[in-house]
Protein backbone atom coordinates (compact mmCIF):
# COMPACT_ATOMS: atom_id res chain seq x y z
CA UNK A 1 0.00 0.00 0.00
CA UNK A 2 1.36 3.42 -1.02
CA UNK A 3 2.07 5.73 1.92
CA UNK A 4 1.40 9.45 1.36
CA UNK A 5 3.94 12.18 2.06
CA UNK A 6 2.67 15.53 3.32
CA UNK A 7 4.40 18.26 1.31
CA UNK A 8 4.23 21.96 2.17
CA UNK A 9 5.84 23.68 -0.82
CA UNK A 10 4.64 26.30 -3.32
CA UNK A 11 7.60 26.20 -5.72
CA UNK A 12 6.41 24.52 -8.95
CA UNK A 13 9.84 23.26 -10.05
CA UNK A 14 10.52 21.72 -6.65
CA UNK A 15 7.06 20.12 -6.60
CA UNK A 16 7.67 18.49 -9.99
CA UNK A 17 10.94 16.98 -8.78
CA UNK A 18 9.36 15.86 -5.52
CA UNK A 19 6.43 14.25 -7.31
CA UNK A 20 8.67 12.24 -9.68
CA UNK A 21 11.08 11.09 -6.96
CA UNK A 22 8.33 10.15 -4.52
CA UNK A 23 6.42 8.26 -7.21
CA UNK A 24 9.49 6.12 -7.98
CA UNK A 25 9.65 5.24 -4.28
CA UNK A 26 5.97 4.29 -4.18
CA UNK A 27 4.98 7.37 -2.19
CA UNK A 28 2.02 9.59 -3.05
CA UNK A 29 2.59 13.33 -2.78
CA UNK A 30 -0.14 15.23 -0.92
CA UNK A 31 0.28 18.92 -1.70
CA UNK A 32 -0.78 20.70 1.49
CA UNK A 33 -2.07 24.26 1.35
CA UNK A 34 -1.31 25.05 4.99
CA UNK A 35 0.90 23.96 7.83
CA UNK A 36 -2.10 22.77 9.82
CA UNK A 37 -3.19 20.49 6.97
CA UNK A 38 0.29 18.96 6.79
CA UNK A 39 0.47 18.43 10.55
CA UNK A 40 -2.99 16.88 10.72
CA UNK A 41 -2.01 14.33 8.05
CA UNK A 42 1.01 13.36 10.16
CA UNK A 43 -0.92 13.33 13.45
CA UNK A 44 -3.63 11.09 12.02
CA UNK A 45 -1.06 8.57 10.78
CA UNK A 46 -1.98 9.15 7.14
CA UNK A 47 1.52 10.41 6.26
CA UNK A 48 4.85 9.10 7.55
CA UNK A 49 6.93 11.67 5.65
CA UNK A 50 6.81 15.47 5.98
CA UNK A 51 8.63 17.73 3.52
CA UNK A 52 8.54 21.47 4.22
CA UNK A 53 9.81 24.43 2.19
CA UNK A 54 11.65 26.40 4.86
CA UNK A 55 11.26 29.62 2.87
CA UNK A 56 7.52 29.68 3.70
CA UNK A 57 6.40 31.90 6.62
CA UNK A 58 5.00 29.10 8.82
CA UNK A 59 7.64 26.48 7.95
CA UNK A 60 9.60 26.76 11.19
CA UNK A 61 6.48 26.30 13.33
CA UNK A 62 5.43 23.23 11.33
CA UNK A 63 8.84 21.58 11.73
CA UNK A 64 9.01 22.43 15.45
CA UNK A 65 5.56 20.91 16.01
CA UNK A 66 6.37 17.72 14.11
CA UNK A 67 9.63 17.37 16.03
CA UNK A 68 7.66 17.27 19.32
CA UNK A 69 6.03 13.96 18.37
CA UNK A 70 7.14 10.67 20.01
CA UNK A 71 9.25 8.22 17.94
CA UNK A 72 6.24 6.01 17.18
CA UNK A 73 4.48 8.94 15.47
CA UNK A 74 7.31 11.21 14.31
CA UNK A 75 7.59 11.43 10.51
CA UNK A 76 10.70 11.46 8.34
CA UNK A 77 11.23 15.22 8.42
CA UNK A 78 12.94 17.01 5.54
CA UNK A 79 13.33 20.76 4.88
CA UNK A 80 13.79 22.35 1.46
CA UNK A 81 15.78 25.60 1.32
CA UNK A 82 17.54 27.90 -1.14
CA UNK A 83 21.26 27.09 -1.43
CA UNK A 84 22.16 30.73 -0.73
CA UNK A 85 19.82 30.88 2.27
CA UNK A 86 21.75 31.41 5.55
CA UNK A 87 19.33 29.68 7.92
CA UNK A 88 20.40 26.04 7.62
CA UNK A 89 21.31 25.94 11.30
CA UNK A 90 17.89 27.35 12.18
CA UNK A 91 16.21 24.56 10.22
CA UNK A 92 18.18 21.90 12.10
CA UNK A 93 17.47 23.63 15.43
CA UNK A 94 13.77 23.48 14.58
CA UNK A 95 14.02 19.69 14.28
CA UNK A 96 14.53 18.94 10.58
CA UNK A 97 16.40 15.68 9.97
CA UNK A 98 17.86 16.71 6.61
CA UNK A 99 18.18 19.84 4.47
CA UNK A 100 17.56 19.61 0.71
CA UNK A 101 18.72 22.55 -1.39
CA UNK A 102 17.14 24.04 -4.48
CA UNK A 103 17.28 23.21 -7.30
CA UNK A 104 16.34 19.77 -6.02
CA UNK A 105 18.18 16.77 -7.48
CA UNK A 106 16.04 13.65 -7.84
CA UNK A 107 18.80 11.20 -6.89
CA UNK A 108 19.81 13.12 -3.76
CA UNK A 109 16.18 13.40 -2.77
CA UNK A 110 15.58 9.66 -3.17
CA UNK A 111 18.72 8.82 -1.16
CA UNK A 112 17.63 11.15 1.65
CA UNK A 113 14.09 9.75 1.70
CA UNK A 114 15.25 6.13 1.74
CA UNK A 115 17.69 6.83 4.58
CA UNK A 116 15.06 8.67 6.61
CA UNK A 117 12.46 5.95 6.10
CA UNK A 118 14.93 3.32 7.36
CA UNK A 119 15.80 5.45 10.40
CA UNK A 120 12.14 6.12 11.11
CA UNK A 121 11.23 2.41 10.91
CA UNK A 122 14.12 1.48 13.20
CA UNK A 123 13.15 4.12 15.76
CA UNK A 124 9.55 2.92 15.80
CA UNK A 125 10.60 -0.69 16.37
CA UNK A 126 12.89 0.31 19.25
CA UNK A 127 10.46 2.73 20.89
CA UNK A 128 8.02 1.76 23.60
CA UNK A 129 4.30 2.07 22.96
CA UNK A 130 3.16 5.69 23.01
CA UNK A 131 -0.27 7.21 23.18
CA UNK A 132 -1.16 8.87 19.87
CA UNK A 133 -0.74 12.64 20.02
CA UNK A 134 -3.02 15.25 18.50
CA UNK A 135 -2.87 18.95 17.66
CA UNK A 136 -4.34 21.41 20.16
CA UNK A 137 -5.24 24.91 19.00
CA UNK A 138 -5.29 27.67 21.63
CA UNK A 139 -6.80 31.12 21.00
CA UNK A 140 -4.56 33.54 22.88
CA UNK A 141 -5.01 37.32 23.06
CA UNK A 142 -1.81 37.65 21.04
CA UNK A 143 -3.09 35.23 18.39
CA UNK A 144 -3.50 31.47 17.85
CA UNK A 145 -0.94 29.02 19.27
CA UNK A 146 -0.68 25.34 18.30
CA UNK A 147 0.56 22.58 20.58
CA UNK A 148 0.74 18.81 20.87
CA UNK A 149 -1.34 16.99 23.47
CA UNK A 150 0.58 15.20 26.22
CA UNK A 151 -2.53 13.60 27.64
CA UNK A 152 -6.26 14.19 27.87
CA UNK A 153 -8.44 13.48 30.90
CA UNK A 154 -12.05 13.97 31.94
CA UNK A 155 -11.39 17.40 33.45
CA UNK A 156 -8.56 18.77 31.33
CA UNK A 157 -5.54 18.20 29.16
CA UNK A 158 -1.78 18.74 29.21
CA UNK A 159 -0.17 20.27 26.14
CA UNK A 160 3.35 20.83 24.82
CA UNK A 161 3.70 23.97 22.69
CA UNK A 162 6.79 25.29 20.88
CA UNK A 163 6.49 28.53 22.92
CA UNK A 164 5.40 29.26 26.53
CA UNK A 165 1.64 29.31 27.17
CA UNK A 166 0.49 32.26 29.32
CA UNK A 167 -1.44 31.44 32.50
CA UNK A 168 -4.94 32.72 31.71
CA UNK A 169 -8.66 32.04 32.18
CA UNK A 170 -11.48 31.06 29.82
CA UNK A 171 -9.17 30.26 26.91
CA UNK A 172 -10.87 28.96 23.75
CA UNK A 173 -9.37 25.71 22.43
CA UNK A 174 -10.08 22.89 20.01
CA UNK A 175 -8.50 19.52 19.35
CA UNK A 176 -9.26 16.20 17.69
CA UNK A 177 -9.48 13.22 20.02
CA UNK A 178 -6.50 10.99 19.10
CA UNK A 179 -7.39 8.20 16.70
CA UNK A 180 -10.82 9.66 15.89
CA UNK A 181 -12.44 12.35 13.75
CA UNK A 182 -14.18 13.89 16.77
CA UNK A 183 -13.23 17.53 17.44
CA UNK A 184 -13.58 18.99 20.92
CA UNK A 185 -14.43 22.69 21.13
CA UNK A 186 -14.53 24.47 24.46
CA UNK A 187 -12.92 26.83 26.95
CA UNK A 188 -10.35 26.11 29.63
CA UNK A 189 -8.26 27.76 32.34
CA UNK A 190 -4.49 27.44 32.04
CA UNK A 191 -3.78 26.19 35.56
CA UNK A 192 -0.01 25.91 35.15
CA UNK A 193 2.60 26.59 32.49
CA UNK A 194 6.35 26.05 32.23
CA UNK A 195 8.96 28.13 30.44
CA UNK A 196 9.52 25.15 28.11
CA UNK A 197 6.02 25.40 26.58
CA UNK A 198 4.27 22.72 28.64
CA UNK A 199 0.91 23.64 30.19
CA UNK A 200 -2.08 22.13 32.00
CA UNK A 201 -5.60 23.17 31.04
CA UNK A 202 -8.73 22.68 33.17
CA UNK A 203 -11.96 22.45 31.18
CA UNK A 204 -14.45 25.20 32.11
CA UNK A 205 -16.88 24.98 29.21
CA UNK A 206 -17.63 21.85 27.18
CA UNK A 207 -20.92 21.09 25.47
CA UNK A 208 -22.87 18.03 26.58
CA UNK A 209 -22.10 16.42 23.21
CA UNK A 210 -18.38 17.06 23.62
CA UNK A 211 -18.38 15.60 27.14
CA UNK A 212 -20.23 12.53 25.86
CA UNK A 213 -17.61 11.97 23.13
CA UNK A 214 -14.79 12.54 25.60
CA UNK A 215 -16.22 10.09 28.14
CA UNK A 216 -16.70 7.43 25.46
CA UNK A 217 -13.12 7.93 24.20
CA UNK A 218 -11.70 7.73 27.74
CA UNK A 219 -13.64 4.53 28.49
CA UNK A 220 -12.24 2.86 25.36
CA UNK A 221 -8.70 3.99 26.18
CA UNK A 222 -8.92 2.78 29.78
CA UNK A 223 -10.29 -0.56 28.62
CA UNK A 224 -7.23 -0.99 26.38
CA UNK A 225 -4.80 -0.08 29.13
CA UNK A 226 -5.99 -0.40 32.72
CA UNK A 227 -2.93 1.42 34.08
CA UNK A 228 -3.20 4.37 31.72
CA UNK A 229 -5.09 6.56 34.19
CA UNK A 230 -2.04 6.58 36.47
CA UNK A 231 0.20 8.18 33.83
CA UNK A 232 -2.62 10.48 32.75
CA UNK A 233 -2.84 11.94 36.26
CA UNK A 234 0.95 12.31 36.34
CA UNK A 235 1.02 14.10 32.97
CA UNK A 236 -1.68 16.57 34.02
CA UNK A 237 0.28 17.58 37.13
CA UNK A 238 2.56 20.65 36.89
CA UNK A 239 6.35 20.09 36.63
CA UNK A 240 8.67 21.65 39.18
CA UNK A 241 9.43 24.70 37.00
CA UNK A 242 5.79 25.54 36.21
CA UNK A 243 4.04 28.82 36.93
CA UNK A 244 0.84 27.80 38.77
CA UNK A 245 -2.50 29.61 39.05
CA UNK A 246 -5.30 28.46 41.37
CA UNK A 247 -8.00 30.74 39.93
CA UNK A 248 -10.88 28.99 38.17
CA UNK A 249 -13.50 30.71 36.00
CA UNK A 250 -16.99 30.87 37.45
Amino acid sequence: MRQPAAVLCHDKRSLQTLHSALDELGIDLVNCHSGHQALELVMSGRASTLIVDFDLPDAEEVIRMAALLPPSQKPALLAVASRAWPGTGQAFQSGASRILYRPLQAEQLKEALEAERKNSSANRRKSTRYEMKTLVYLELESGPLSGVSIDIGEHGLAVQAPDPVPVSSNLAFRCVLPGTRVTLHGHADVMWASDQGRAGLFFTKLSSTARKHLKSWLNKRNAQNKDKHKSAVHDLMPPADAHVSFSVSE
